[in-house]
């Protein structure tokens, strides 16, 4: 009875599988999802329009902001919009500024002395007549003197410092390049001002790194000759 059993439910399987039709393999994992492909460094060199967005309400953020902006348009390379829609890329980040004071301390003294002495002592006699008489003196003394000077100065010093990290994000919102630069103040700018050109210093070198990069001869194959 048993047999008769497996054998029906054998014709009835082979009966509802379609022709030419393959089976999956039993407990075989689900395929994965492809992984996303990483950023291309060369999306950077597409980017001729971008759009500043806000860094913060408060004062310190506005002013990097506008110091930002300030150094794309004078590298003549890029163009700022604040049309969101034309914009290539979107260049966002954050700034901050601290004030600290430094206190300077300097000291220096001097000390000079000196000290001299000086003695003197004589004796003298005769006999005359078998008496005699004897006399002496002496004399001496000591001198001694001190001088010291010293000098002392005490100052305060107020530094500024700025940091601000910026990122470029095009349009599907990946990062195609970030930045984070610190300064102290430069010769004829503050610290915000240095960290902002710096910034954008630092986003030319990447473009023209690319740019070389992308305009370099292929090496020919160390195994080819020319016929």
């Amino acid at each position: 009875m048993l047999a008769q059993l497996l054998i029906t439910s054998l014709l009835l399987q082979a009966a509802t599988t379609p022709p030419g039709a393959v089976k999956p393999p039993v407990n075989q994992a689900a395929p994965s999802p492809a992984k996303d492909a990483e950023t291309d460094p060369a999306a950077l060199l597409k980017v001729k329009r971008i759009y500043v967005e806000s860094f913060g309400d408060d004062a310190i953020s506005k002013e990097l902001q506008s110091m930002i902006v300030s150094s794309l348009v004078a590298t003549k390379r890029f163009k700022v919009t604040e049309n969101r829609e034309r914009a290539d890329a979107f260049l966002k980040g954050s700034a901050l500024e601290k004030t600290s004071q430094e206190v300077h301390a300097y000291g220096e003294s001097t000390a000079v002395g000196g000290a001299s002495g000086s003695s003197q002592g004589a004796i003298s006699g005769s006999v005359v007549n078998g008496t005699g008489a004897i006399s002496g003196s002496s004399s001496g003394g000591f001198a001694a003197h001190h001088a010291a000077t010293s000098d002392s100065s005490l100052n305060t010093e107020t530094i500024n410092e700025a940091r601000v990290a910026i990122r470029l994000v095009d349009a599907d919102g990946d990062v195609i390049w970030t930045s984070t630069q610190e300064s102290k103040g430069a010769k004829y700018k503050g610290s915000s001002a240095d960290a902002a050109d710096k910034c954008v210093k630092q986003l030319l070198r990447d473009v023209e790194k690319l740019e070389r990069a992308a305009t370099a001869p292929v090496p020919a194959p160390s195994g080819s000759q020319q016929k």
